[in-house]
């Protein structure tokens, strides 16, 4: 069937991960890991006393748990979730109001302090969404669906895209099919009309392929996979992308 659609996963693909760390330092601001620690810390301490240690301690201990369940599972706990799961291994709560602020700050630290474009994504989706349906397929770890699509905006690219597959929204992560599903049906396609392109083969390249869709490994700023690929074609600069998504369309 034709190429109608091509899909994107988020991080590593149009954003370039944690570029957003070196503008925190340049702020004075922790990094996000230690801010989230420190985040949950502050809101239980103004309550009763904690040591920071045992907060690090829980958070660590759920982050495993969250990893397990997202690599083997192919399911991310939402922030909210985590966030639950990190004060039950302490056994302590939060009233209502203060958990939710706990939430709200988790989630919009990466849109506060965003990370950087990866150079060309916005020239190629530009040119992309001007023959082909676009969309967003991604895993939402920290930051949710909501802020993600706030970053999107503030670069001005969100509205080259007319669907959104985010994790916590759809309720799995790659590669499980029902994120290529969600993306499928939001864009009135099927899923043999869909290019996926994204950085990681388990994810971005076994997952597309299971559901009989195509994929691109893009390997700009993470080439881990590029040796060992099963892609239907590699891509490692934004500005070669729309004739690898031509040729394969063309094929």
């Amino acid at each position: 069937m034709a190429i109608k659609a091509v899909t994107f996963d988020f991080w590593d693909t149009i954003v370039d991960d944690d570029s957003d760390e070196p503008k925190r330092a340049a702020q004075g601001l922790r990094s996000k890991r230690d801010e989230r620690r420190h985040q949950v810390w502050e809101a239980l301490n103004t309550v009763e006393p904690i040591e920071l240690e045992r907060v690090s301690l829980a958070y660590d201990t759920a982050e495993a748990g969250f990893n397990i369940v997202w690599k083997e599972n192919h399911i991310n706990w939402t922030v909210d979730q985590r966030l639950r799961v990190v004060l039950r291994g302490l056994g302590r709560t939060l009233q209502d109001a203060a958990f939710a602020d706990l939430v709200e700050r988790h989630g919009r630290m990466e849109v506060d302090v965003p990370p950087d474009l990866i150079e060309g994504i916005g020239d190629a989706i530009e040119d992309l969404a001007s023959r082909y349906k676009l969309c967003i397929v991604s895993d939402a770890i920290v930051t949710p669906g909501t802020g993600l699509r706030e970053i999107l905006e503030s670069y001005g690219l969100k509205q080259y895209f007319s669907g959104f597959a985010y994790s916590d929204e759809v309720g799995h992560s790659k590669p499980h099919r029902s994120m290529f599903d969600t993306a499928a049906s939001q864009l009135g396609v099927d899923l043999t009309e869909i290019v996926h392109i994204g950085d990681r083969d388990h994810n971005d390249v076994k997952g597309p392929h299971a559901v009989g869709a195509k994929a691109v490994l893009f390997t700009a700023t993470r080439p881990n996979d590029k040796d060992a690929t099963t892609a239907d074609a590699i891509c490692e600069h934004h500005r070669d992308l729309p004739g690898v998504i031509d040729a394969l369309a063309g094929a």
